[in-house]
């Protein structure tokens, strides 16, 4: 267990310029704490003491912002940076020296039963307010940008940004012009136009009906 903490103590030092001593790491990350609490909570889990794991868990979402489900699992050196507003859950798997910034949710979609919740694989950094919903995995080494919504699976080496999210990089190069962040197709717009051009055919068929009438009735004169 001990050993355990300093290798997490350990990862948020290699990665966080602002801490200055394991110390003040131990006493005042509020994402240590949580996966401290986490870790307890887990061991509750793991030996069908739910109640007791869940109370546990939802003390630490209070004293830390951060809930972690108990029976998530989590590898060892997961650096939760300010840590408000992180989010984990049941089934999600999180592998070894991954980093998570405030505001990540790693959720269900309420679809799927059994395995309900992401696995992130080694390396992974996951950026502030992204959400990734959904039982696939992200692959090691990969970026989700912050404000991401992904929802379906990353390759490793890969960088995944926008809402939903699209790969623009694997291996440090750029994918094809077809997942161009920028100017990807709005359904919202294509959907107006078509309705438009619906309504004018209706305009146009309403008008040759009023027209035929009234030749009609010029006839009949």
């Amino acid at each position: 267990m001990f050993n355990r903490l300093r290798y997490d103590i350990n990862a948020i030092k290699e990665r966080d310029p602002a801490a200055r001593s394991s110390v003040e790491v131990f006493f005042l990350y509020s994402g240590l704490h949580a996966l401290i609490y986490y870790r307890f909570s887990h061991w509750l889990y793991r030996h069908h003491r739910l109640f007791l794991a869940r109370m546990v868990s939802q003390f630490a979402r209070f004293m830390t912002g951060v809930e972690i489900h108990p029976g998530a699992t989590i590898g060892k050196g997961l650096f939760i940076d300010h840590g408000s507003g992180v989010v984990i859950g049941e089934t999600a798997i999180v592998g070894n020296n991954c980093t998570i910034y405030q505001g990540v949710t790693l959720g269900g979609t309420g679809k799927e039963h059994g395995k309900r919740h992401p696995t992130l694989e080694d390396n992974v950094l996951v950026g502030s307010g992204a959400k990734v919903l959904g039982p696939f995995t992200v692959g090691e080494n990969s970026r989700i940008a912050a404000g991401a919504v992904v929802l379906e699976e990353v390759p490793p080496n890969a960088t995944a940004v926008g809402v939903p999210a699209r790969i623009v990089r694997v291996n440090g190069r750029k994918v094809d012009s077809d997942m161009d962040q920028v100017h990807i197709p709005d359904p919202v717009s294509q959907e107006l136009c078509r309705m438009r051009g619906i309504i004018e055919r209706m305009e146009l068929e309403l008008k040759e009906m009023k027209k035929a009438e009234g030749d009609g009735q010029h006839e009949d004169l």
